[in-house]
């Protein structure tokens, strides 16, 4: 099931100062932000058959949701720029499904589709950023694993809000940058990131790999069924407060402190401490990923613990592209 979206709010271009500022912000950087890179091998991004198709409504791959970029096992330092090139890359299967800086799972569907959590936690962001991936939503699902939805149109939910495995978070869209550049050859998608221990990881596991995978079925990810839908697993993350003051004190971006200080509770600071430290790591010195990994306590272990974030009375299951 789906609802209608228009197309400003699909794209995320509101309010226009902010977009417009961020996007110069992308492509020009500044002083603790490097530019974006681009190249020829960024027109890989175009997939008429599958933008086209589900720009007008339509689901090419019927029941199963096209996974059009896979996480890139060789990205590049953050200090060269956000790459949108493909060089050096290889995905979980051995192939060269992503580019250069690709650190999450892209679920290509019609805009207006409802977006779900994909395991029971609690919301610790809603934010938009136009040159990140625009409008998104951060759950904390404890014992190490937060996750983030991308590109989204619309929330609908608030931070503090506790979650339910497969309750609806959000309609889907393709809000951000790189959505405004391919329209409409490159397919909307919500981009999936999924962060264990404070850092980016691979829900999707090699087979060449004895480690679990995050999903609960493997590496043939399902929504959750309908009997599952009251799960109430979870255990909120008890935030580390020393290891958040550590975060901010190695921040050399000013604006970027007071966004993360602003916050009304620890929940909420350690949430907008993440995503920037995740998202603009230049702006945070090299003790950021032992920071980061602290604010959660501990070190837990893979678990399988997620279903593809989008209904079971709309989707099945996935099938890889390319």
């Amino acid at each position: 099931m789906s609802e209608r979206v228009g197309l400003s709010e699909a794209l995320g271009l509101r309010p226009f100062g902010k977009t417009a500022r961020e996007a110069r912000l992308a492509i020009l950087g500044d002083a603790t932000l490097p530019r974006s890179r681009f190249g020829l091998s960024s027109l890989r991004q175009f997939r008429p058959r599958y933008g086209v198709t589900l720009w007008l409504g339509g689901k090419p791959e019927g029941r199963r949701v096209p996974i059009t970029n896979l996480y890139n096992y060789r990205q590049p330092p953050p200090e060269l720029g956000w790459s949108v090139r493909v060089t050096d890359v290889e995905d979980f299967r051995g192939g060269r499904n992503t580019y250069d800086s690709h650190n999450g799972t892209d679920f290509a569907i019609p805009p207006g589709t409802r977006v779900v959590a994909a395991a029971a936690g609690r919301v610790v962001r809603v934010s938009s950023e136009y040159h990140r991936g625009g409008c998104k939503i951060f759950v904390d699902h404890g014992r190490g694993l937060v996750t983030t939805y991308n590109h989204l149109a619309r929330s609908m939910v608030q931070p503090g809000q506790d979650l339910r495995r497969g309750e609806p978070i959000a309609l889907s869209g393709y809000s951000g940058l790189d959505a405004l550049i391919g329209f409409p050859w490159t397919p909307p998608h919500v981009h999936m990131n999924t962060w264990l221990n404070g850092a980016y990881v691979d829900p999707f596991t090699p087979v060449t790999r004895s480690e679990p995978s995050l999903w609960r079925r493997r590496n043939d990810p399902a929504p959750a069924a309908a009997t599952e839908l009251s799960d109430a697993e979870f255990e909120p993350t008890a935030w580390n407060p020393a290891a958040l003051t550590a975060l901010l004190d190695g921040c050399v971006d000013a604006a970027t402190r007071r966004e993360i200080r602003d916050q009304p509770t620890l929940e909420q600071r350690a949430g907008a401490a993440l995503m920037h430290a995740n998202y603009f790591p230049t702006r945070f010195g090299p003790g950021a990923a032992t920071a980061r990994a602290a604010l959660h306590g501990a070190t837990f272990p893979r678990q399988p613990r997620l279903d593809l974030p989008f209904s079971h009375e709309d989707y099945d299951g996935v099938v890889f592209t390319r």
